[in-house]
């Protein structure tokens, strides 16, 4: 781990109700935030610190999404308590009462947090095992993080690795392979009937919690040819207008039938909203095309009689299930692979942060060297004089800077070296010593 160490506090699905979680935002300082004082780093390395109550937040990522806000910072002193530090913070970016989700949250430092980034990234810590949007979600959250100068050295070796392990396993791997939500598996049945969905009409029915998933899922794709039918029809206009789809009421199912090519149904109904009088109707100003019915509500939307209509294919949700349930359970096998690649890349990122924790050390002594190199320079300028041409003056500048780099080009390569193989510790406070620098490096 380097000198300082990562923290995490954050709450997901897996601690706190999609309630709380809808009512927690939490965002990247900028310059019109008022806690936009906490240690940024300029592009080029300078790190520029304000006075304020967060200055101890040397580095700092925000990744929020629907299911999670999680904080992962660095923090500059190791007499702060960074669980409380992080508690703070995320208690002056939103409006509710810290005590509301206190209970709700989690914390990790050091490997465990790093552990932790890396089953995010990777899907394995998702709602749905494997979901493959997180790995994009935890890339934006990083590049937005650089963008606002947050990011310093150790956060960016940390979410450069966690960020490449996401794609390794991808790669690699099926865990995200498989269709894995009722959605998903939705569509994929559709398109296993009528080909590329970008060329058919899709009708949704109903906007519940089902209805809305079906709708994200397809509105993801890129898919834009879809229509809703919901009994309020005021509320299907209002999320219609995001894309101009157009918009039924219940009442005019014969109708948006008619011109579907998929429909995926999920009114919450008590009863079937679609029977096979409603479908025949249809299936006759349709011309009897191809027509798929997906009724992922419980209880059922279509009446399973439906399926006897000529050119008609019928799923439920039990037909969805074995997909979903034979889905799962591949991404489960794929589980160990994927943890081998985890382990693989946290082991090489442990040697980047033991080469970090060098780098101080590194800086000093260069330092100390030019110090030293300009001093000598300006008292043998003293005795050459004030005459001397600018070409020679070139030439004994080069061989000052010359002498320095060489000197100090195999120290270097050992230190680093000495740092790979774990052992800078106990080489660093000898440096220190010798050439009478400033602080220790810890291990």
């Amino acid at each position: 781990m380097p000198q300082t160490e990562i923290a995490c506090l954050g709450l997901s699905h897996h601690t706190a109700p999609v309630a709380l979680r809808e009512r927690l935002t939490c965002a990247l300082p900028d310059e019109q935030h008022p806690l936009a004082s906490c240690q940024v780093v300029e592009p080029g390395g300078e790190q520029v610190k304000a006075s304020t109550e967060f200055e101890d937040l040397a580095e700092l990522v925000v990744l929020s999404t629907c299911n999670r806000i999680e904080l992962y910072a660095v923090v500059d002193s190791t007499e702060v308590d960074a669980h409380q530090l992080l508690l703070d913070y995320l208690a002056r970016q939103h409006t509710v009462d810290t005590a509301t989700f206190r209970d709700y949250l989690y914390f990790y430092s050091g490997q465990e947090a790093v552990t932790h980034l890396a089953r995010v990234a990777t899907g394995l810590d998702s709602l749905v095992l494997g979901e493959p949007q997180i790995l994009g979600q935890v890339t934006d959250s990083y590049m937005k993080a650089v963008k606002a100068h947050t990011v310093g050295p150790v956060l960016n070796a940390l979410f450069q690795a966690i960020i490449r392990t996401g794609k390794r396993a991808r790669a690699k791997t099926k865990i995200s392979s498989n269709p894995a939500s009722v959605s998903s598996v939705a569509i994929a049945l559709a398109q296993d009937v009528v080909g590329d969905l970008n060329r058919q009409n899709i009708l949704i029915t109903g906007l519940g919690e089902m209805g809305q998933l079906a709708l994200n899922a397809l509105r993801k794709r890129g898919i834009t040819r879809i229509a809703l039918a919901n009994r309020s029809r005021e509320r299907a206009e209002t999320v219609a207008t995001e894309w101009g789809g157009r918009v039924y009421g219940l009442e005019e199912l014969p109708q948006a039938l008619s011109e579907a090519d998929v429909v995926i149904s999920a009114t919450g109904a008590p009863h079937p909203v679609i029977d096979p009088a409603t479908v025949r109707q249809a299936m006759t100003a349709r011309e009897n095309r191809t027509l798929v019915l997906i009724d992922i509500a419980v209880p059922r939307d279509v009446d399973p009689a439906v399926d006897q209509v000529d050119n008609v294919h019928l799923f439920n949700m039990d037909d969805l299930q074995d997909t979903l349930d034979e889905a799962l359970a591949a991404r489960q096998r794929e589980v160990p692979r994927v943890e081998t690649i985890i382990e693989e890349e946290l082991a090489a990122l442990e040697i980047e942060f033991r080469k970090l924790a060098v780098r101080p050390l590194i800086t000093d002594l260069r330092l100390r060297a030019e110090e030293i190199r300009q001093q000598e320079l300006e008292r043998t300028m003293r005795y050459l004089g004030n005459d001397l041409d600018p070409e020679t003056l070139k030439h004994v500048q080069h061989l000052s800077r010359s002498l320095v780099n060489k000197l100090l080009h195999e120290p270097t390569l050992r230190l680093r070296e000495k740092a790979t193989n774990g052992q800078a510790t106990q080489y660093a406070d000898t440096v220190r010593d010798l050439f009478a620098l400033n602080n220790s490096l810890e291990g």
